[in-house]
């Protein structure tokens, strides 16, 4: 059913049938309920704080010995987040949380290379996503720190750090 079908449908329906079918789509499908408890309850700031403890037991576990460091794991979350209209500045704010996580991480251990280019991954959607949401001046300072890191751990694809730093300037 295409979106005019739908629109369509929906308009000839009574109201009662309206109402008992959008409660029915909200107990059978999860997606549906968790859309709708933010929407009228959001708690923006305990699912960041969820979501900024998950991101840092990726990389320090409190109850497994060895860290997934799995870059996944933040991406599902900021995606999920963008979704759900989490407000942009509590998203940059996860995504950039998540690059200092990963940069602490790297001084304690040894990493292989691929972690480097799914760093410079985030750090491109970052970029992005603060420059399409007008918000650089706001997370400069934290940008700038990020790059800085990078720079001064000689990390590899550091060129490619400021070829993406580039473009904002």
């Amino acid at each position: 059913m295409g979106k005019r079908a739908l629109v369509k449908y929906i308009a000839d329906l009574p109201k009662k049938e309206l109402e008992e079918q959008l409660l029915d789509l909200y107990i059978r499908f999860p997606v549906v309920k968790e859309y709708y408890d933010f929407v009228f309850n959001p708690k923006e700031e305990k699912l960041i704080q969820d979501a900024k403890a998950k991101i840092s037991n990726e990389y320090f576990p409190l109850k497994r010995k060895r860290p997934k460091a799995r870059r996944s794991v933040a991406q599902k979350l900021i995606k999920h987040f963008i979704k759900l209209g989490v407000e942009p500045h509590l998203v940059a704010d996860v995504m950039l949380y998540n690059l200092e996580v990963a940069q602490t991480f790297e001084l304690e251990k040894n990493v292989p290379d691929a972690f480097y280019k799914s760093m410079l991954n985030s750090f491109r959607e970052v970029i992005q996503f603060l420059v399409l949401n007008g918000m650089i001046s706001d997370f400069k300072q934290r940008i700038v720190k990020i790059y800085q890191t990078v720079q001064d751990n000689h990390w590899p694809y550091a060129e490619d750090f400021s070829r993406t730093l580039d473009i904002v300037e």
